[in-house]
């Protein structure tokens, strides 16, 4: 019965998996910019239809479809620790009448009580990544004040596998070098995603039954 369970909770993951990855594709498809209308031949030497590129503004991208290259130098590190130590100790002492008919039904060692009480904890946590590399993305929106938004993906195909690095967020053209370059530091609500499949990725992954074991094992 129990095997009956785990493979209808898991039957459905890789038919799950290929819509979502469909989904990603389909998302960071390259933006194909529609062919211009042509333009009205009204005698004016100057069409807007025809689009307008400052002279300043050199060979930086900024429409829609033009390419950009992102540089990927994300380094993230964190550390957290904590640490507690109390402690609590006490006594209470009687001493009892030497006299009188009390004195013979308590001795000195029988009414007395004392108590110690202590604690100690400690915890460490420490997280780092890396990823460095370059992708290039294209222009897929230009918004009001100036800011594009851009995405792309880079598929790598291995004799072993396949490697995915996606990317989509903000970006403003003044942080845009000259050669079209800008870090992924500079990308505003970034997005990125590394992921693969094949040999390697199955190999470092749980088999389907231990998964299932490992999400209702209450331990």
């Amino acid at each position: 019965m129990v095997l009956g369970l785990a493979m209808a909770a898991l039957a459905a993951t890789p038919a799950t998996a290929g819509k979502k990855r469909d989904a990603e594709r389909q998302f960071f498809a390259p933006t194909v910019v529609a062919a211009p209308a042509a333009p009205v031949a009204n005698g004016s030497i100057f069409q807007a239809s025809m689009g307008y590129t400052p002279l300043t503004s050199g060979a930086r991208a900024q429409s829609v479809g033009d390419i950009i290259t992102i540089v990927l130098v994300e380094r993230t590190q964190a550390t957290k620790s904590n640490s507690a130590d109390t402690s609590r100790n006490g006594s209470i002492g009687l001493t009892p009448p030497s006299t009188g008919p009390l004195s013979k039904l308590f001795s000195a060692s029988d009414i007395g009580a004392s108590g110690d009480q202590g604690f100690t904890g400690k915890g460490n946590a420490t997280q780092s990544n890396a990823l460095n590399g370059e992708i290039t993305v294209t222009v897929a929106a230009v918004y009001p004040n100036g800011t594009m938004l851009v995405k792309g993906e880079k598929a790598l195909t291995l004799n072993r596998g396949d490697e995915f690095i996606q990317i989509s967020g903000l970006v403003r053209q003044a942080d845009i070098s000259p050669d079209n370059r800008i870090a992924s530091t500079r990308v505003a609500d970034a997005k990125i995603i590394y992921t693969g499949k094949g040999e390697i990725a199955r190999a470092s992954r749980q088999g389907w039954l231990q998964r299932f074991f490992s999400m209702i094992s209450p331990f």
